[in-house]
């Protein structure tokens, strides 16, 4: 796959869904979660290879109050998502990023049946069940 540049970071040219990158999120306003944070890639594949921004959700610190919201889903740090330390995928953040412009560094990937809870906390929050 074709390499870029972003941020002064070489990365691949197309993210996929369920990568976790890490994205400066700065400038926000309000509640907006902000400052460099690892998000989750949540475009389809097919819309990621054909423009330059995908929609994310930020990724926080774990803490019991952010695990018991249903729309935010615990990650447990692993090598092949990248993360650290134990964290939580808030759905509710959910944005739009220009990668090109603000893409830090590529994390890893989500396993699976992370990626279908967050699929789920977001049907919650887009109103999409039934």
């Amino acid at each position: 796959m074709d390499e870029g540049k972003h941020r002064g970071v070489a990365v691949m040219s197309v993210l996929k869904r369920g990568m976790v990158i890490d994205i400066d999120l700065d400038p926000t306003k309000g509640s907006e979660t902000g400052k460099v944070r690892p998000c989750v890639v949540v475009t389809n594949d097919v819309y990621n290879e054909h423009v330059p921004v995908v929609q994310v959700v930020p990724v926080t610190a774990w803490s019991e109050k952010k695990a018991r919201i249903i729309t935010n889903v615990v990650i447990d740090p692993t090598p092949r998502n990248g993360l650290t330390k134990k964290s939580v995928a808030d759905c509710l953040q959910t944005r739009p990023v220009d990668y090109a412009e603000r893409l830090v560094r590529v994390r890893g990937e989500l396993e699976e049946d992370v990626m279908s809870k967050i699929d789920e906390a977001l049907k919650v929050v887009f109103g999409l069940d039934g």
